[in-house]
């Protein structure tokens, strides 16, 4: 499997009809994850217990831990399906990411839904936004064929600083308020566009299901700082 791994045939030496191919399947999968989200999300809001636990892991320092989780639950899913040629592992890792999502997803989303007035019509607004926005940052690169690799240490900076700013908001309990949210849909966009470009660069012609993975997170995060600016008081 290793053997296979290394020997995998790169994205940029396919013809274009065998990338159409790979991209087909990967915005597929994308959309696939993107359904597994709201049925997980529905499936996690339906039960008070997991509710009223994600609630109680925003408070302090078990927000730090809960993004710790994460981070690492992330990780493990990008490498899981990058080292794998195995399409059940990789199919479990996304599986285990989506989750992680849905889980991360549902004190933002229970409050917007039935706490605020509009919450129906915000999470639409913020999903309407999110979709459009990560179709037209998609389009962009694949309309002008432009190399967005140059992006990657400013993205790589831009999270380290906003990861910083995330764990002083909390441990030292000041809002990190709207600009803070527009700058990071700003960073979520970069992040779309450098890994759209660096598909061909990346992934191999069976890498679809990893390369969905990093657009799909791509997507999330977007979303995720779309939703907070619709929801703001």
């Amino acid at each position: 499997m290793e053997n296979q791994i290394q020997d995998k045939i790169m994205l940029h030496d396919l013809t274009e009809a065998d990338r159409a191919v790979f991209y087909r399947k990967t915005y597929a999968h994308v959309a696939g994850g993107v359904l597994a989200f709201i049925l997980f999300e529905y499936l996690l809001l339906q039960s008070d217990a997991i509710v009223e636990f994600a609630l109680s892991m925003t408070q302090g320092y078990r927000w730090l831990l809960l993004l710790g989780g994460f981070m690492f639950i992330t990780n493990y899913a990008e490498s899981t399906a990058l080292r794998t040629a195995d399409k059940s592992k990789q199919y479990l890792a996304y599986g285990i990411y989506i989750l992680a999502e849905a889980f991360i997803f549902i004190p933002l989303i229970y409050i917007a839904a039935y706490y605020m007035d509009s919450g129906a019509e915000i999470l639409n607004q913020a999903a309407v936004v999110t979709l459009s926005l990560f179709t037209g940052l998609s389009a962009i690169v694949f309309l002008t064929k432009k190399d967005f690799s140059f992006l990657r240490t400013g993205l790589v900076v831009g999270f380290f600083v906003a990861l910083g700013l995330v764990i002083a908001g909390t441990l030292f309990g000041f809002n990190l308020g709207l600009w803070f949210s527009v700058g990071m849909c700003l960073l979520a966009g970069g992040a779309i566009l450098y890994q759209t470009s660096n598909l061909v660069n990346k992934y191999g012609q069976e890498d679809y299901i990893p390369a969905a993975i990093g657009l799909f997170a791509s997507l999330m995060l977007l979303f995720w700082y779309v939703l907070r600016i619709f929801s703001r008081d």
